[in-house]
C-alpha cells in the first residue's frame, strides 16, 4: 500500500466518505483504489491526481506525500456570511473544519465544467 493511496483513505476518513463515493463524484474507475490499495499500481495520472487534490482541498504534492499539508494560517479568517445568508442561516453552527470544507466545495463545483 502506498503513500498515495493512504493519503487518499485519510482523506476519506476525514471527511466521512468512501472512497467508492469519491470515485462517484470525480467520475473514476473504483478499481483504481482498489488496485492503489493492492499494490498493482503506484500512482495515477497527473489529471487525476489535480481532481482528488482539488476535491479535498489539499496539493497534488502533498496528495503523492512530498509536501506537507497547508491550513489556513488564521482559523478566524473562514467568515461564510454571504454563504450563510444564502443557505437561511445553515452555516452558523459549523466548525471551523466544516466551513473549510464548504468553501473546498465550493471551489470543486468552480473548477468543474
Amino acid at each position: 500500500m502506498g503513500t498515495l493511496y493512504e493519503r487518499i483513505a485519510e482523506l476519506c476518513q476525514e471527511r466521512g466518505i468512501k472512497g467508492g463515493r469519491m470515485c462517484s463524484d470525480l467520475k473514476i474507475s473504483k478499481g483504481l483504489l482498489t488496485d492503489l490499495k493492492m499494490g498493482r499500481r503506484s500512482g495515477v495520472s497527473a489529471v487525476t491526481a489535480q481532481k482528488i487534490a482539488d476535491y479535498f482541498g489539499v496539493t497534488v504534492g502533498y496528495l503523492l506525500g512530498q509536501e506537507p499539508r497547508l491550513e489556513p494560517e488564521d482559523e478566524q479568517d473562514l467568515c461564510l456570511d454571504g454563504v450563510d445568508f444564502a443557505l437561511y442561516g445553515e452555516v452558523r453552527d459549523l466548525t471551523q473544519a466544516q466551513k473549510r470544507d464548504v468553501l473546498r466545495f465550493i471551489q470543486f463545483i468552480k473548477q468543474k465544467d
